[in-house]
């Protein structure tokens, strides 16, 4: 049976099943959140970024990537494990449910998919990742 999970932010980091093509991916990995849809609240959908651990110090046009020693502040409040790198050409809109998301091994937020949240001080950065999207290929 489906769970639908309470409303989150924008800007949370959650464990997702983004897809693989069309289905639910069976190994979860975080994602964030850029843009929450409540129009069929209180079943939500949400607007999210692919976000992997490998190759997480080459970044293209449209990546970003939260790093433990480069920026532990924004390491710790995003709730990740590993260095991890968000790729804004990978957005995709899901259901925020039991088929997409899951809860994380740590589950420091409760019974949520919420791993943690994007530091204010990464905002611009994510701006201009989403932004570079629209510009074309590259190495940044």
């Amino acid at each position: 049976m489906t769970r639908w999970w309470s409303e989150p932010a924008a800007g949370d980091i959650v464990w997702c099943h983004f897809p693989d093509k069309i289905n639910p991916h069976p190994k979860p990995r975080p994602a964030l959140i850029l843009t929450v849809f409540d129009d069929d609240a209180p079943h939500f959908s949400v607007e999210v970024v692919y976000g992997t651990s490998r190759r997480t110090t080459i970044l293209y046009r449209g990546e970003f990537s939260i790093l433990r020693d480069r920026n532990p502040a924004a390491y710790e409040v995003a709730g990740l494990s590993y260095d991890t790198k968000f790729d804004l050409k990978q957005i995709v809109n899901l259901p925020y449910n039991s088929d997409w998301f899951s809860i994380p091994p740590t589950a420091q937020h409760g019974q949520s998919p919420k791993l943690g949240t994007l530091h204010p001080a990464l905002v611009r950065v994510v701006e201009a990742a989403y932004l570079a999207t629209r510009k074309g290929a590259g190495v940044i």
